[in-house]
């Protein structure tokens, strides 16, 4: 896919979305439904296999990271994260790029700084699960005088007696992620291409056996999915099957930097923020700086603001 793609469908997306989705994924989503379409009218998807087998990294990277920090007092983790983040990301790039064993991290600096905001804001692994999957902090200032609204994180209810937060965490994104976010960007994406989508592991028995299933038959020896690897390897090559999880991603980072700069600097002008009045332009023109600079990547802080610019801009009917 070339930049020029990415830019012919970003004008769409606030027709094909009817709200302000901002994930990014949604642009080779509808690319690669423009291209089956040109060959069925209904598509099999894969969605929902991670939330109901255990296949999203923080499944298994959360007790990790909840083990490293968890025996640390509160007040020491708010001191490590000051050092951390005290340190520019580039200069950690460095430091990274000269030890043994690290050098293979990319954006080393970046990782760094999202792990000290973890150390400061957690105090249960369920907290971290929360700054896991949200993007803008609340102390952020993003948008003035702004209140948290409950959502299903927040009913104790509904994970009331599931002990591993592993189990608790796949609920909640079965819960929200997959509903809010999965399956109504393929959903859309698919749709507006009148391309059918058919989803085979929220069938509901697949569901039910998949609940039932321990939490073992999951996740095991650091690896998720581990019950449907089962079942492939009696179908699939392994070396098919056995690669690192790579999310459905494009280089729109870069792409904010280059062909897509343009674009976003119109719907992020200090003037046309303050104008508009829905957010404080400090903290965004700051994360834009920063981004067009080359010292973050805060492409997952800025893609929602303008998403919800672009769906605001958006040509009436």
């Amino acid at each position: 896919m070339t930049p020029q793609q990415a830019l012919d469908v970003i004008p769409r997306l606030p027709q094909l979305y009817c709200e302000p989705f901002a994930d990014s994924s949604q642009i080779p989503t509808h690319l690669v439904a423009q291209i089956a379409r040109q060959h069925v009218t209904v598509a099999l998807s894969g969605d929902g296999g991670d939330e109901l087998f255990g296949g999203y990294n923080r499944y298994f990277w959360g007790r990790r990271i909840w083990r490293r920090v968890s025996w640390m007092p509160i007040p020491l983790r708010h001191v490590l994260a000051g050092l951390v983040r005290s340190v520019p990301a580039d200069i950690w790039d460095g430091i990274g790029g000269r030890l043994p064993g690290v050098s293979r991290i990319s954006r080393l600096g970046d990782k760094a700084h999202k792990l000290a905001y973890r150390l400061r804001t957690v105090g249960t692994m369920d907290d971290l699960y929360r700054s896991l999957v949200n993007e803008w902090p609340l102390d952020s200032g993003i948008i003035p005088g702004a209140k948290s609204l409950p959502t299903l994180l927040d009913h104790p209810a509904v994970v009331r007696g599931v002990a591993a937060p592993e189990n608790r965490m796949m609920i909640w994104d079965a819960l929200t992620y997959l509903p809010d976010d999965i399956l109504c960007k393929v959903d859309r994406a698919a749709m507006g291409v009148s391309l059918e989508t058919r989803v085979p592991f929220l069938d509901h028995r697949v569901a039910e056996v998949a609940w039932r299933l321990p939490l073992d038959m999951k996740i095991r020896d650091g690896q998720g999915k581990w019950a449907l690897r089962q079942v492939l390897y009696r179908h699939v090559p392994r070396h098919l099957i056995e690669r690192p999880k790579t999310g459905f991603g494009i280089p729109v980072n870069s792409w904010l930097r280059g062909p897509l700069r343009d674009w976003a600097e119109d719907l992020l002008g200090e003037s046309r923020l303050r104008q508009e009045g829905y957010f404080d332009p400090k903290p965004i023109r700051q994360k834009w700086g920063e981004h067009l600079s080359g010292r973050h990547d805060w492409t997952f802080r800025l893609w929602p603001v303008l998403m919800f610019q672009a769906w605001r801009a958006r040509e009436p009917g």
